[in-house]
């Protein structure tokens, strides 16, 4: 398991991003894969970024767990602010025009469909998210 931990600001986006990508090159992920993971990735980090701490501001860790069998990565996001667990806000209706959409969930809501699993715990002061991808 690596771990990168980082001010929860947008600037450190590009760092978190590399972080990743050097994890998922040395087991050879498929380029496609890689980019639904970094979509993933920029949204997660992104909403701690902006939600997580506001108006202040805190850190971010973001774990990397690779496994063999199968090859699969696991990324937690860790953030020790405002307890939020985006799995409870119901999915948008994506079959309704975009004009009669609420506004906000889509960017969880994609998060979901792309990774093979999505989990949220609220642990001593801590949120963590954790995505699941199956790299073959």
């Amino acid at each position: 398991m690596k771990e990168l931990k980082v001010k929860a600001d947008t600037e450190n986006l590009l760092e978190v991003q590399s972080f990743i990508e050097e994890q998922l090159e040395e087991y050879d992920c498929p380029m496609l894969t890689q980019t639904s993971i970094g979509i993933a990735v920029e949204e997660l980090f992104v909403n701690i970024c902006h939600y997580a701490y506001a108006p202040a501001t805190g850190d971010a860790v973001i774990r990397v767990g690779m496994h063999e069998d199968p090859l699969s990565v696991e990324i937690s996001f860790i953030d020790s602010g405002i307890p939020y667990n985006p799995l409870e806000k119901p999915d948008p209706d994506t079959t309704l025009p975009a004009k009669q959409r609420q506004i906000g969930g889509l960017g969880i809501f994609m998060v979901k469909k792309s990774m093979d699993s999505m989990t949220y715990e609220y642990k001593d002061g801590k949120n963590i998210l954790t995505i699941g991808k199956n790299l073959k």
